[in-house]
């Protein structure tokens, strides 16, 4: 498998609610320790683009960041659409779930996981 290692910081960041959560959900799957965190964007939705947030393997053209513990996959193509992008959880009474904050995006859809660049 080819894979490339980042030794820069990760393009993306995740903030103190959104690592809470990702631990916690890793540890409830019992995840190998082969698995991360995979952000990544796909085509569709209502705006264009859907992100991609899950727990995968490393697969070939991923980039691999470790962000305070938690390994995340992406693959290098998609670094042009997320870069600075911030993943947050809102656990509120109006909302609960990841929201993404994208610097990128040029419009986004009410449902908040898909947007255009």
């Amino acid at each position: 498998m080819s894979t490339e290692f980042a030794t820069a910081a990760a393009p993306v960041s995740l903030t103190d609610g959104a690592k809470k959560e990702i631990k916690k959900l890793m540890q409830q799957q019992e995840l190998g320790e082969d698995y991360g965190l995979r952000l990544g964007v796909e085509g569709g939705g209502c705006a264009g683009m859907n992100y991609i947030l899950g727990f995968d393997q490393q697969k070939d053209g991923d980039q691999e960041y470790f962000i305070d513990g938690i390994r995340v996959f992406m693959h290098k193509a998609h670094g042009l659409y997320l870069a600075g992008m911030q993943v947050d959880f809102q656990d509120g009474l109006n909302a609960r779930g990841f929201t993404f904050s994208n610097p990128n995006a040029s419009s986004t859809c009410g449902c908040g996981t898909s947007f255009s660049v």
